[in-house]
């Protein structure tokens, strides 16, 4: 669910709470298992046609017969070129695939052969399976910006010197999002085209379609078609994606809609998805990451870096030290990377990998401060080599991640003083393969501290027009202890109000604005920070907040 500025290559999202709400009442309308045909049910095997990564009985397969589930992330590439260690970056943190966005030139800057090659050899440099998508057809036949898929496949068709035997590695996105909510019934026979013209034209490669309805179907068109669809398919290499974003708010819906697909045998994943929520609804992040952990179904979440809406960053400014809560949660989260991903077995190193890491010493603490505490324990073994840590908060039967480090010693930070903690240590390889978990060490930070005694507040406009503005707040805590449950409070003095927000709630008294923070922006770790976006209406002048308050003590500007 995405739209693109023509003078900001950075994300964001809007749509029309009407054709939302249709949707959502759509969605929950609609029968799912009758809605694939009569032949849905059918398996179809194209092993003997496959050549490196295909599909057999609805499952993604290497060339040598091992299941490939994607557990990666969305970069946006096109946008951001300069961004070169990002892949290596991804890989750091666990991911085993990558979703990289191009551009045709429709819309944007055509990606040359010579960039498309290199990022195909970095994706290989990294270990990472490399799914490449068109994004200028985003939206078509509602965005009057977009490209066609037939443009699409032309590229594709362009790429082909490149792209050739790279089957092992790469799966060909035909199109992002390709039809938006204007007659979504038209995106099936032009789907169809594409993939076809792509094979007519040799390609062997696993090729992924994307859904209508700017890519989350929320009026059922490719669920009642992806038969036809995968039926014209010569090879049956094709994969749908699904983009979850603010229509999959509940569990019956994420269910219901991955369910269909596996039960009629057709292969799926989710190609993109968003967990905060904002002003057009707060998606079910934890069933779409359940649900693809049950039904053994790749996920790629939005974005690594660089959206307009910093929400949906998983980490900030393109800096892998600084994960945002959202990064957290998909990195260290349940059923996250870290716990989940495998990499794929064409790398050779973990092929056949099944054995588990030894499991760690029991950690020791040290350093205890009122917000931190030390921990470092005695390393795993491995039969081929322990790529990392992970270290889990224990109480009772619940475990949260706390920390991950890829030597047996890590700092953890944003403790709540006079608090007893019990942590443990699970090691995981490079297979994905996670160790018994480590013996558990108790501690209580020390009383004391001010959480809070430090802030930074940066305040900009990111878009105006006649009547409006969209602004952006990031709110860093430059204290020594987390802040929880903060109130932040400004004033405008240009009469401006704020008429939506996410990230947070504000409440408006004449030019006097008090926000408090969305569920997912409700803790700012030290150092950290948390982004809060919003449109508002102005009139003749736009001024910007002079000072910024947090839980009623100024914050420097940032």
């Amino acid at each position: 669910m995405r739209t693109r500025s023509t003078t900001r290559t950075r994300t964001t999202r809007s749509r029309t709470a009407v054709s939302l709400l249709t949707g959502l009442a759509t969605l929950v309308g609609f029968v799912l298992l009758g809605a694939f045909g009569a032949g849905a049910a059918q398996a179809r095997t194209a092993a003997a046609l496959a050549t490196g990564l295909h599909i057999s009985d609805g499952r993604l397969l290497e060339a040598n017969g091992n299941d490939f589930v994607m557990r990666g992330v969305n970069h946006a590439h096109t946008w951001y070129p300069g961004e070169t260690q990002s892949l290596a970056d991804i890989k750091a943190k666990g991911a085993n695939s990558v979703r990289v966005v191009l551009s045709d030139g429709h819309r944007w800057s055509e990606n040359s052969p010579a960039d498309v090659a290199a990022v195909v050899a970095d994706c290989k440099a990294n270990r990472l399976i490399c799914v490449l998508e068109v994004h200028d057809t985003t939206g078509y036949g509602e965005d009057a910006a977009a490209g066609t898929l037939d443009h699409a496949a032309d590229y594709w068709i362009g790429l082909k010197d490149v792209l050739d035997g790279e089957e092992d590695y790469v799966i060909v996105n035909i199109g992002n999002e390709p039809w938006g909510n204007t007659d979504p019934a038209g995106w099936t026979e032009p789907t169809i085209a594409a993939v076809k013209k792509l094979r007519t034209a040799g390609f062997q490669h696993t090729i992924m379609v994307d859904a209508p309805n700017w890519g989350q179907d929320w009026q059922g068109v490719m669920k009642a078609n992806a038969q036809a669809v995968y039926d014209a398919d010569t090879t049956g290499n094709l994969i749908f994606s699904i983009h979850m974003y603010s229509v999959f708010d509940t569990a019956q819906e994420i269910n219901d809609y991955l369910d269909g697909f596996v039960a009629s045998g057709l292969p799926i994943l989710i190609g993109e998805f968003g967990g905060p929520g904002d002003q057009w609804g707060d998606p079910d992040e934890d069933t779409m990451m359940a649900a693809a952990e049950r039904l053994d179904l790749g996920y790629l979440a939005w974005s690594w870096s660089g959206n307009t809406d910093p929400i949906l960053d998983l980490v900030i400014d393109f800096d892998p030290s600084r994960l945002s809560s959202w990064g957290e949660r998909i990195f260290n989260g349940v059923n996250g990377i870290a716990q989940t991903s495998k990499e794929a077995t064409v790398f050779g190193g973990a092929t056949g990998d099944d054995q588990a890491p030894t499991a760690p010493g029991a950690p020791a603490a040290s350093a205890v401060t009122a917000d931190s505490a030390t921990l470092a324990w005695a390393a795993s073994t491995d039969n081929v080599g322990v790529t990392g840590y992970d270290v889990v908060r224990v109480s009772g039967t619940t475990e949260t991640q706390a920390a991950s480090s890829v030597t047996p010693r890590v700092t953890v930070t944003g403790l709540t003083a006079g608090t007893a903690y019990t942590f443990a240590v699970y090691a995981r390889d490079a297979a994905g393969n996670r160790s018994t978990r480590s013996a558990t060490v108790q501690l209580t930070t020390q009383t004391g501290g001010t959480p809070g005694a430090g802030c930074a507040v940066g305040y900009r406009v990111v878009g105006e027009w006649q009547g409006g503005f969209q602004g952006e707040i990031t709110v860093r805590n430059t204290g020594t202890a987390a802040v929880s449950n903060w109130k932040l409070g400004f004033a405008f003095t240009g009469g401006q109000t704020v008429a939506n927000m996410w990230g947070g709630t504000a409440a408006q008294t004449g030019g006097t604005v008090s926000v408090s923070p969305a569920s997912y922006t409700s803790t700012i770790a030290p150092n950290g920070s948390v982004t809060i976006g919003f449109i508002g209406t102005k009139g003749a002048s736009n001024p910007a907040p002079a000072a910024f308050t947090l839980n009623g003590g100024t914050c420097a500007a940032a």
